[in-house]
């Protein structure tokens, strides 16, 4: 067995930090973006000081650039990828109309995992399992915005529909693709301790993380093209 490439974006800290350590903890080379180079290498030197085998490298991933320079980088040093993980994302405040917060989230959780996965599917598709996690949230969930009190009562409108527009491109994704080994799903992380959950948050980053890693690994007879939150499906 050839060892396995991961790409986790936003992972210099909170959920795409932790998802990177329990990969890297699995035997799994980490490929750790973050905006800036400094960060991604800080932050992967924290998993190498672990003994586990990670590499910073430099992803904004609203760059056209940098995304283009890191799918020839990768070609060039593994040859394929086996996973990756759309964790990078931003929630910022869109009520009352404010169009520029509205088109700032969907560029980062929407645009930017839509452009690097169409990137990089050309080396996922070298994968003999290939793997795409695309961190969602129950936020993004039409059915659960008519019948969740907690989504309706936290829903912004820029952050849910980026998060559903997520969805229907991993269902999207899932269909065009399931005549290959490559299975794609979204994941609700939950309200995790992180910068964006806060620190009163109800689940700790080591929790929010399993489900992603979880679908990282998935076996060959696993799902594709679902929505899950600790191994329980969850309705678009």
């Amino acid at each position: 067995m050839t060892q396995k490439i991961a790409l986790v974006t936003g992972a210099n800290r909170g959920l795409g930090l932790e998802i990177s350590k329990q990969l890297a903890a699995l035997g799994i080379t980490v490929l750790m973006g973050a905006r800036t180079l400094s960060s991604a290498e800080e932050a992967a030197k924290q998993l190498s000081a672990k003994g586990f085998d990670a590499v910073g490298v430099q992803l904004e991933v609203t760059s056209k650039e940098d995304i283009a320079a890191l799918a020839e980088w990768i070609e060039r040093r593994y040859g394929k990828l086996d996973i990756l993980i759309n964790n990078a994302g931003i929630a910022v405040r869109s009520s009352g109309g404010n169009l520029d917060a509205f088109r700032q989230t969907f560029e980062v959780n929407t645009f930017a995992p839509f452009l690097l996965t169409e990137s990089l599917l050309p080396l996922l598709l070298k994968s003999e399992a290939g793997r795409i996690v695309n961190q969602s949230s129950a936020i993004g969930s039409i059915t659960l915005m008519h019948t969740n009190e907690t989504v309706r009562r936290l829903g912004d409108p820029a952050y849910a529909a980026s998060k559903a527009a997520l969805n229907m491109l991993t269902a999207y994704w899932a269909q065009k693709l399931e005549s290959t080994p490559l299975k794609v799903n979204s994941t609700h992380p939950g309200l995790v301790q992180t910068d964006m959950g806060g620190a009163n948050a109800e689940i700790p980053v080591e929790e929010g993380a399993k489900t992603a890693v979880a679908l990282a690994v998935v076996d060959a007879d696993g799902p594709s093209g679902e929505f899950f939150y600790m191994g329980q499906t969850l309705p678009w």
